[in-house]
C-alpha cells in the first residue's frame, strides 16, 4: 500500500490510522533517510495508541518506552553500525515484545528481525512531499 502526504498534518494522520491497526507484539520497522518523517509519524502512532507523552526521537537514548492503550517501544539504530551492539544494548528483548515495537532505521538489523515485521518506508520526493510505503498493514 502506498500513501502521500504533503504535510506533517497529513503524516500524522496516517500515524493515527496505522496505530488502529496495531496489536501487542507487533514489530514495526521504519526505514527512510534523515529528516524523511519518521518520527512524525512515531508521534502519529503514538497519539494513535493514546499515548500523551510527547514522542521524541530515542537517537541518544537508543530505547524510550510509552504508555497507552498499547505500551509503545521506539527504538531509533541509527547511532549503531551492528547487530552485536544492538543486542550488547538489550535491543534484541523488544523483538518478541509486550506492546508494539517501533524501529528507526531498522535495516541496519534487517536479518534478525521477525517474519512478521510490518515494514513502513518514507522516501521524500523532488517537490518534497513524502511518499510512504506499508508493507503488512491493512488500513
Amino acid at each position: 500500500m502506498i500513501e502521500r502526504s504533503t504535510s506533517v498534518e497529513q503524516t500524522l494522520a496516517l500515524g493515527r490510522r496505522i496505530a488502529q491497526t496495531l496489536e501487542s507484539g507487533q514489530v514495526v520497522a521504519l526505514s527512510g533517510g534523515l529528516g524523511a518523517g519518521k518520527t512524525v509519524l512515531a508521534k502519529g502512532i503514538a497519539a494513535g495508541l493514546g499515548i500523551v507523552d510527547d514522542v521524541v526521537s530515542p537517537s541518544f537514548t537508543l530505547i524510550q518506552s510509552y504508555e497507552g492503550r498499547l505500551t509503545l517501544n521506539h527504538l531509533d539504530l541509527y547511532r549503531l553500525d551492528s547487530i552485536e551492539e544492538f543486542e550488547m544494548i538489550g535491543g534484541d528483548e523488544y523483538l518478541d515484545p509486550d506492546g508494539v515495537t517501533l524501529i528507526e532505521w531498522a535495516e541496519k538489523i534487517q536479518e534478525i528481525l521477525p517474519e512478521d515485521t510490518k515494514v513502513i518506508t518514507i522516501t521524500i520526493e523532488e517537490n518534497l512531499d513524502r511518499t510512504i510505503e506499508l508493507k503488512g498493514f491493512v488500513i
